[in-house]
């Protein structure tokens, strides 16, 4: 057997070097290359057990058909009997796709998938759950608290190659790898959890989700940063990419959609942490609001929308003296990008002076919203707290603010004020250009074109 010759990945992107490099050409990361050897059977075929390297050796040779003969097919999808989560996923899970799951450790991760595999294998046929970090008394312990999983079938073990031979001779229709950072291959020379490790295993569960049609998830730990450790190749290999986010300590998980190659992206479902695991929340909305001030003063809601459903969010913001000299501005759940953008433009078209203040802006309960519709609300919550005058209760505000001071329009505005009407705000303040939108009965709408007619308005309701 030939000796293998080392290879080097970087540890950020995934890119691949014969040689060390010192800054990455693909991501321009400075000392990320570590140093992989693979052996002459591993290279043959990346991330393939022997198992399945011998079945590759009998394959016929690739075919080239024209695309326009190429059968597409309708691909199953069964339901996972969790009617948010299965929105999460487009519809419900897909056979033979791989779905990677991240988040902090104790988020729930392991307890959110122990429950969708006992429900899918009561509708799907056999289904196992793979764990290289808990033995097996522990993933039932965890399975009782849930109220049972006696239809799973478990196998507590690290060496990934048997395994998955072991479930394909199974007929297994689904399989939980908990986690990837704790299997291995034994044809790569790396240590497990190495990004050469990580990289082989994510490959041989493709080939082999791919090949039997198993629907695979597939746990990803996080850096101290955030992201899924181990190489970006990794998202690149599975279809979806689910992460946990949001404020944990206050009993809400929401697990959002960073990728879906057969659904829409940034969905997200959300769940409340209990004694028996996680619960579904159907109504997000009234979750979010819940609890909020009626008399309290730096706080606006804004229509949100997220993945494809709006939702209502409680934008707040709180102004204090400077202490030091040097005013802060922190964001939380928002981006410190608009909030500056925001100020400069209160300021600058509405004489609001509050460069001496610190400025805080958070949204309540921890979903973090990016999109800038939630420029209007947060300028009349920093207006507000200004003033030190609480906004109407049933107040609802979306735009995005230009840097001349315009308030410009932004999408699927009926769909908005539908949502907020639903959940009883009577009065929205919108762009101009949404002036148009059909208006849903009993409500108000105030159309208007800059910060300063907003502020105007919003003080004349107050």
């Amino acid at each position: 057997m030939a000796k293998a010759k080392p290879v080097f990945f970087c540890a950020s992107c995934g890119h691949e070097s014969p040689r060390w490099l010192g800054r990455c050409p693909g991501c321009d990361a400075w000392n990320s290359f570590a140093e992989a050897p693979v052996s002459a059977a591993a290279s043959s075929r990346p991330g393939a057990s022997p198992a399945l390297g011998r079945r590759a050796a009998r394959s016929a040779g690739p075919v080239l058909v024209p695309l326009r003969e190429v059968e597409t097919g309708d691909r199953p999808r069964v339901s996972t009997g969790m009617q948010e989560f299965d929105t999460l996923l487009g519809g419900g899970v897909v056979a033979g796709s791989v779905i990677l799951i991240g988040g902090e450790p104790g988020v729930g991760k392991s307890t959110l998938l122990l429950d969708v595999l006992a429900r899918l294998a009561r509708v799907a046929g056999p289904a196992v759950y793979l764990s290289g970090e808990e033995s097996a008394a522990q993933t039932k312990l965890r399975a009782q608290r849930l109220g049972g999983a006696g239809d799973v079938l478990l196998v507590a073990e690290s060496n990934l190659g048997p395994v998955l031979d072991e479930v394909e001779r199974a007929g297994a229709r689904v399989l939980v790898v908990d986690s990837i950072q704790t299997v291995y291959l034994e044809g790569c020379e790396s240590g497990v959890g190495s990004v050469a490790q990580v990289r082989e295993c994510a490959q041989a569960i493709q080939h082999f989700a791919k090949r039997t049609g198993c629907a695979t998830f597939v746990v990803g730990h996080v850096t101290k940063d955030g992201a899924i450790a181990g190489p970006r190749l990794l998202e690149h290999l599975v279809d979806t990419v689910l992460y946990f986010e949001g404020d944990g300590a206050a009993g809400l998980r929401v697990l959002r959609s960073y990728k879906n190659r057969f659904g829409s992206v940034d969905e997200i479902c959300v769940f409340a942490m209990g004694e028996s695991g996680l619960r579904e929340i159907t109504e997000p909305s009234k979750r979010f609001l819940d609890g909020r001030s009626s008399r309290a003063s730096g706080s606006c809601v804004v229509p949100g929308i997220v993945g494809s459903r709006p939702i209502l969010l409680e934008v707040q913001a709180l102004l204090a003296g400077a202490a030091y000299g040097t005013p802060r501005r922190l964001a939380s759940s928002l981006d410190a990008g608009r909030l500056a953008i925001v100020l400069a433009v209160l300021e600058k078209h509405a004489g609001l002076l509050v460069g001496g203040q610190d400025v805080y802006a958070s949204v309540a309960g921890g979903l973090r919203i990016a999109e800038p519709a939630s420029d209007l609300a947060l300028a009349l919550a920093i207006a507000s707290a200004h003033r030190n005058v609480a906004l109407p209760h049933d107040l609802v505000a979306f735009g995005e603010l230009g840097l001349s001071g315009e308030v410009r329009g932004v999408g699927q505005g009926e769909r908005r004020l539908a949502e907020a009407a639903r959940l009883g705000f009577t009065t929205a303040i919108v762009p101009h250009a949404a002036r148009g939108a059909a208006a849903p009965r009993g409500m108000r709408v105030i159309p208007v074109d800059d910060v300063a007619r907003a502020l105007a308005a919003a003080w004349e309701i107050a």
